[in-house]
């Protein structure tokens, strides 16, 4: 018999992942090791993020790469913007390059996502992910954290709410 637990699907149907949405995503790093933490790599990863979003026609509004996962707000900039494609075609790519170079598996199977309602806030989102180092208490201000901010011009504020917010699906 096989011993290994049975994993449910939790995905909507496919067509929920394509058009104009936002999207916030959560990847964490294989059984949650710190393997962020090469400014040289970080960046790589945030360019290759960067390069793949833009590729497959999302715009990335916030983002923060943290030691062990990475935190991202994307919009669907044309009808045929697929989520479930960007995210397999950047988990292949990127652990491809971490597993040449480390011989690790980068990425745990599977990822987090929530689709943004109508009025449910892109900016309350965007301020979720880059307070995450302040919450983790990796720097005392978000704009000091290196590997987090926005490809598409979005602005942190210059002042913050609580930091032990959390968003309003939780």
């Amino acid at each position: 018999m096989n011993d290994l637990p049975i994993r449910k699907n939790v995905r909507m149907p496919a067509v929920n992942y394509v058009g104009y949405q936002c999207y916030f995503v959560t990847l964490c790093s294989f059984r949650r090791q710190n393997v962020f933490s090469s400014s040289d790599y970080c960046n790589e990863l945030l360019s290759l993020l960067d390069a793949e979003c833009a590729s497959r026609n999302f715009s990335v509004l916030a983002y923060c790469l943290m030691p062990d996962h990475l935190h991202f707000l994307a919009k669907g900039r044309d009808a045929r913007s697929d989520l479930l494609r960007l995210l397999k075609g950047f988990k292949i790519k990127s652990s491809q390059k971490y597993a040449a170079r480390e011989r690790r598996t980068l990425w745990q199977k599977g990822f987090y996502e929530h689709i943004l309602r109508s009025g449910e806030s892109v900016e309350s989102v965007a301020w979720y992910i880059w307070l995450n180092p302040v919450r983790k208490r990796l720097v005392s201000r978000a704009q000091e954290y290196t590997f987090s901010g926005s490809f598409d011009g979005m602005k942190m504020p210059a002042t913050w709410g609580p930091p032990d917010w959390r968003p309003p699906w939780r």
